[in-house]
C-alpha cells in the first residue's frame, strides 16, 4: 500500500473513531437525562400520592392517559391498567413499582422507544402543569 494510501486509511479510521466517540458521549448524555427525568418524576409522583386526594390522583391518571391516547402514543395500552393498579393501591410504593415497570417497557432498545418516551414524559408535564399548576 502507498503512504498515500495509508494515510488516507488512518484518516478514515481517525473521522470513524472521533463520529463514534461523539455517539458514545450522545448516549450517555440521553442515558443521564432519562435517570435525571425519571428521578424527577418519582418525586413529582411521591408528593402528589402524599397531597393529592384518591379522586385527584385518578382524574390526573385519566387526563395523563387521554393526553397520550391524543398524541397518539399506542405503546401504552397497558397503561390504563397499571395505573388502575397503583390507584387501587394508592400508596407512593405502588406508583414507583408502575414507574418501573412502564421505565423498563421503555427502556427496550431502538430508538422509537426513546421518542415515545419523550412524548410520554411531555405528556406528564403538560397534565400535571394542568391539574397542579405553577403560580
Amino acid at each position: 500500500m502507498s503512504e498515500t494510501g495509508s494515510e488516507e486509511w488512518q484518516k478514515l479510521w481517525q473521522e470513524y473513531a472521533k463520529h463514534l466517540e461523539n455517539w458514545r458521549q450522545l448516549i450517555e448524555s440521553v442515558q443521564k437525562a432519562s435517570y435525571e427525568i425519571q428521578q424527577k418524576f418519582n418525586e413529582v409522583m411521591e408528593k402528589a400520592a402524599k397531597e393529592s386526594s384518591a379522586d385527584t390522583m385518578k382524574e390526573f391518571g385519566e387526563n395523563w392517559q387521554k393526553a397520550m391516547s391524543q398524541a397518539g402514543i399506542d405503546a401504552f395500552k397497558t397503561f390504563g391498567d397499571s395505573w388502575q393498579k397503583a390507584m387501587s393501591e394508592s400508596t407512593f410504593d405502588a406508583y414507583k413499582q408502575f414507574s418501573d415497570n412502564w421505565q423498563k417497557t421503555l427502556s427496550g432498545s431502538g430508538m422509537e422507544q426513546l421518542k415515545v418516551y419523550g412524548e410520554t414524559m411531555k405528556k406528564f408535564a403538560e397534565t400535571w402543569n394542568t391539574m397542579w399548576p405553577q403560580k
